[in-house]
């Protein structure tokens, strides 16, 4: 459990953040002690939710010199690809479900200089991304059905975080390892116990304000 507390980072998605002052949110979740800076893109089309757009994205890259963790559920990708690398993604994460060929689209991402993911819904198994572990950096497995955060963690997923563990240690190569949905301190600790690296959560680290970021981020360290 020493090896997983030192590996794990915690990032904190602002879908959950308040919205008008998001750039002092990313300044409180920074002091706080988060990681990364998760941002949910959503597109009204391969999610039902609208979230955010590149303009959004560069307007908060000076509030944090935390990395950039921005997650696409949007289809297609390609047309506005390039206008997040240049808002200041540090890390691109895109759908296997979106339909688009992944595999130019990774190499765009690293051509630009952050890190591709992928990530897959629920209902997508882990075997999905096995032919692109040669060139991601970072798979996220959702545990919620994206589209809404303070949504619950649906179990189910861990056997398939397992696998994806599984697959990411025969590989040998560094991959990052992402969970996102309904993390909260037990749950964390499940996720990462299945060998998840990176924890997202939204609700459970917003909660309170400010003034409860410190302790809320502590407590999914505690849980993992």
């Amino acid at each position: 459990m020493a090896r997983v507390q030192q590996l794990v980072r915690i990032a904190p998605s602002i879908l959950a953040a308040d919205f008008a002052c998001l750039g002092a949110e990313l300044r409180a979740i920074d002091e706080a002690g988060g990681d990364w800076v998760h941002i949910d893109i959503m597109d009204g089309h391969f999610v039902s939710n609208l979230t955010l757009g590149p303009p959004v994205v560069a307007a908060l890259r000076p509030a944090s010199a935390k990395p950039f963790d921005v997650h696409l559920m949007i289809r297609p990708v390609e047309p506005l690809l390039d206008a997040f690398l240049v808002a200041g993604a540090d890390i691109v994460t895109v759908h296997v479900e979106a339909g688009d060929d992944m595999r130019p689209i990774l190499r765009r991402i690293k051509a630009a200089g952050a890190k591709a993911g992928v990530a897959l819904k629920p209902a997508t198994p882990a075997a999905a991304v096995a032919s692109l572990l040669d060139i991601a950096d970072l798979v996220l497995a959702m545990s919620v059905e994206p589209g809404f955060g303070g949504q619950s963690f649906d179990r189910a997923a861990l056997a398939k975080i397992a696998a994806l563990r599984a697959m990411i240690d025969r590989n040998g190569r560094t991959i990052d390892l992402e969970v996102d949905g309904g993390i909260v301190p037990e749950t964390a600790g499940l996720a990462v116990a299945a060998g998840a690296d990176v924890l997202v959560a939204g609700t459970s680290v917003f909660r309170g304000g400010p003034q409860a970021y410190a302790a809320n981020i502590a407590a999914l360290r505690g849980g993992a």
